[in-house]
């Protein structure tokens, strides 16, 4: 069994209802969802004249390997009604592989552990919330150190933080 935490993030039409469709999906194509963290609204990072994003963080056992998560991604972003217009620009749906396993991948298609795992408040903050001791294995660092190293700028808060 193979672990993968996956960022997801939505910030067009009904971005609650987006996150909550693309979890279901995983669990139905992927595997099951170990733990998931509270949703958090963030400002756009790279592209910034957009609306702010949805973003949660989910831990899922597959027995997929990590191309075949990615592929399984881009169906379910595909299905949801994504279309790749512009790099970091809005989106109805967004799915990234952050960590699979403790593997370092490198291939033209895929890039595990996530590039901008470091750099992203809105990546680290829910990551930390379900995975805070998870050490990065190229940076060799915990999800909280990074986090408490990260300069990101851009706010980030709870969705509702009292539900």
């Amino acid at each position: 069994m193979n672990k993968v935490f996956l960022l997801l993030g939505a910030n067009l039409g009904e971005p609650l209802a987006q996150l909550h469709s693309a979890a279901a999906a995983i669990k139905n194509r992927i595997g099951s969802i170990n733990q998931e963290s509270r949703i958090y609204a963030s400002e756009a990072w790279g592209v910034l004249d957009q609306p702010p994003f949805l973003n949660q963080v989910l831990d899922v056992n597959t027995e997929l390997s990590a191309l075949s998560v990615l592929d399984r991604i881009q169906e379910i972003e595909h299905d949801l009604g994504r279309r790749r217009l512009e790099k970091w620009g809005a989106r109805l749906i967004d799915i990234d592989i952050l960590y699979y396993n403790d593997e370092i991948i490198q291939q033209e298609r895929l890039s595990v552990p996530h590039p901008y795992i470091a750099q992203r408040k809105f990546t680290l903050i829910p990551l930390v919330e379900i995975a805070a001791d998870f050490i990065h294995p190229i940076l060799l660092e915990t999800n909280e150190s990074l986090l408490t190293a990260c300069d990101d700028a851009l706010k980030v808060q709870l969705l509702n933080p009292n539900p």
